[in-house]
């Protein structure tokens, strides 16, 4: 015997389910207050409240502010990040490629984008955030180009892909911020068809390489 119960046993796993609910409405209100609110708006506690757990809840999960956003803002890029590959679950065909950029490019026009900002720019005077907000940075970067080269069938071997792949994701990004103040679709959209074209002549017309397996 292992001294723990049938009960225990079955009172664990519902526990554990409504913890890992808990934590995921605190990474999902937190990313909406940091986007609606900015840094200096967004506190544990207007985080709290928004979840709707207490403050004590939401520091077991989180202990401090920084732990919370930076986990806030890795979370839901995660999630983007795979739900975006669901759309193209083979990869995309070269005639698809201007879908794959829209879908890219709308990665940095949202509320995840805009919390995101919100990090960087708190990072950028507080030394307690800066290293945490770079490192964070560097690997939603680098899945962000990953998930493009999957999508776009992109060959990195050959001389100039992985710069024209990374040039894509900055031109995003500065899309992503004229967003923030104006309605910016109509320029995006010309923007996309052109980028289109401009990786139709820098990769090939070539069918993407095949899905990554597990395993």
């Amino acid at each position: 015997m292992d001294g723990v119960s049938t009960t225990d046993r079955a009172e664990r796993v519902p526990k554990q389910d409504r913890s890992r609910a808990t934590r995921q409405r605190l990474l999902e209100a937190a990313v909406a207050c940091l986007a609606e609110h900015g840094w200096s708006g967004s506190t544990v506690s207007v985080v709290a409240e928004r979840a709707g757990v207490s403050r004590g809840a939401a520091q077991h999960h989180f202990p401090t502010r920084e732990d919370l956003f930076t986990a806030a803002v890795e979370y839901v890029a995660e999630e983007r990040s795979a739900a975006l590959r669901a759309l193209f679950p083979e990869g995309a065909a070269a005639s698809d490629r201007r879908a794959v950029i829209a879908a890219l490019v709308d990665l940095y026009t949202g509320p995840v984008f805009r919390a995101a900002l919100h990090l960087w720019v708190a990072a950028s005077d507080q030394e307690q955030l800066r290293p945490r907000v770079t490192e964070l940075e560097l690997r939603v970067g680098r899945e962000s180009h990953r998930t493009a080269v999957e999508l776009l069938g992109a060959d990195e071997s050959r001389p100039g892909v992985r710069e024209t792949v990374q040039g894509l994701l900055d031109m995003a990004r500065g899309l992503g911020l004229a967003t923030l103040l104006t309605d910016d679709t109509a320029r995006r959209e010309r923007v996309v068809a052109q980028w289109a074209a401009l990786l139709d002549g820098a990769l090939g017309r070539t069918a993407p390489a095949a899905p990554r397996t597990t395993g």
